[in-house]
């Protein structure tokens, strides 16, 4: 049975938005943020000036009880602020300090009504959560050719989700915009369909232009106008790592939220890239819809807090403590960007190197101007064969993404290492083809 916590979030989002009800699964439906221990300690740590015997941790003269042996780690940081569980929602101050951010980096924002930041662990996990709330067997999820392969584990796998793909480029190297936009009004008769658009890409490091970003909500708005619901998933998960002028330099989100009735806007984004600290494991979840009001946007995060109590309960305390003191810290926009421009010199390296005409005899550069990763396409041998010769041969590892398609991370190849790297690859692939030949 529905829990009337449940039905009451219901009524409001289909109050404001029916459309957005419309695409919630049947498990997205069903969610709701309890009103049991979380919210009686929340009451407690508010009134209860004398004792508070309610939240489950253990504590020493007002202050969570710790090891030495663990606190001693933790320079300049109390026990309280590491050791404690967090809000299932994510801790507050991080919340908001992060959709400030939000906004600095997103001047198309600017006015937009959007929901607060819902903490989560990792982008990955906000995925996951997507398809918790949005996902029913056999809904469509969009996709292009060339995409992370743990999008098919979490939304086909897990969730039943068909996926139809599209193609990322055009056979002269350039966005095909044309066919994401016919193969999402191909599908649109279904009534509902997830879009998930990552951009820097990965696997390929492509972000799109202002042009190209422009054509693509075009397509979702035709889809929404022709009565389709359209949840756009932006994984942002490489967002300013930017890397040459023409790129759009931010998410695709500023451009859906508030747009249409029948589109919702989901930023997923993380500090795990932006902040260098992947095992943080700090994410954020966001939302933007047309007449997205207060009561709509509180009954998503909700729905989304519910699903992270009934699932992880909340991500750590410690994580989300020490992003939000470096996130207040007076040098850290400049420090990020002291690394950006360590990343954007891999970057442009590996561009003048790949100049060399040589190389065309063995692959084909994908097109590639952002984020850690650029893919080239192998001649005449396979992605997978050339990978394991070159692991066994000369010890490089690299990432077979398709048949013919491999997937270098110059994000972790020192710039004066990136001539030999590449040599040695095309060394490799030259000696293949003519095994092959013979």
């Amino acid at each position: 049975m529905l829990s009337p916590l449940a039905a009451e979030l219901n009524e409001r989002i289909s109050k404001t938005n029916p459309n957005v009800f419309d695409m919630l699964s049947d498990l997205g439906k069903s969610l709701f943020f309890p009103k049991g221990i979380l919210t009686q300690s929340a009451e407690a740590k508010q009134k209860a000036h004398r004792y508070n015997a309610t939240i489950g941790i253990a504590t020493e003269e007002g202050a969570a009880l710790n090891l030495l042996s663990i606190m001693k780690y933790f320079s300049g940081l109390k026990p309280n602020d590491i050791l404690p569980y967090a809000p299932s929602y994510g801790k507050l101050e991080l919340r908001n300090r992060w959709r400030e951010e939000l906004f600095l980096k997103n001047p198309s924002l600017n006015g937009a009504a959007i929901s607060l930041p819902v903490v989560t662990n990792g982008i990955t996990h906000g995925l996951s959560l997507i398809g918790d709330l949005f996902v029913n067997p056999n809904d469509t999820l969009l996709l292009p050719d060339m995409y992370w392969g743990n999008y098919n584990m979490i939304f086909s796998v897990r969730r039943g989700a068909k996926i139809v793909r599209h193609s990322l480029f055009t056979v002269d190297g350039k966005l095909d915009t044309e066919a994401f936009s016919q193969a999402l009004m191909q599908n649109s008769t279904s009534g509902k369909v997830i879009v998930l658009l990552n951009f820097p890409n990965n696997p390929t490091g492509y972000s799109i232009t202002k042009t190209e970003a422009m054509k693509i909500c075009d397509g979702i708005i035709e889809a929404a106008d022709a009565g389709c619901n359209v949840i756009a998933v932006c994984d942002d998960a490489y967002f300013g790592l930017f890397y040459e002028e023409d790129v759009y330099r931010e998410s695709i989100f500023g451009l859906l939220a508030n747009r249409h009735e029948r589109i919702l806007a989901v930023k997923l984004d993380a500090a795990t890239k932006e902040d260098y600290v992947w095992g943080f494991r700090v994410g954020f979840i966001t939302y933007g819809v047309s007449n997205g009001d207060a009561q709509v946007y509180e009954a998503m995060e909700k729905k989304t807090a519910g699903a992270i109590r009934g699932n992880i309960s909340n991500c750590p305390l410690v994580s989300q403590t020490v992003v939000q003191k470096a996130m207040d810290s007076e040098t850290y926009h400049e420090e990020k960007m002291s690394k950006y421009e360590i990343l954007k010199a891999r970057a442009i390296e590996v561009k003048n190197v790949l100049s060399d005409e040589r190389f065309s005899s063995v692959w084909t550069p994908y097109p590639f101007n952002s984020g850690y990763f650029m893919c080239v396409k192998m001649k005449f041998i396979k992605a997978e064969e050339f990978r394991v010769t070159l692991l066994d041969k000369y010890g490089i590892g690299v990432i077979a993404t398709g048949e013919h398609d491999v997937r270098i991370a110059f994000s972790c190849i020192e710039q004066k290492d990136v001539a030999e790297l590449f040599e040695l690859m095309f060394q490799c692939a030259k000696e293949m083809i003519k095994e092959a030949i013979r």
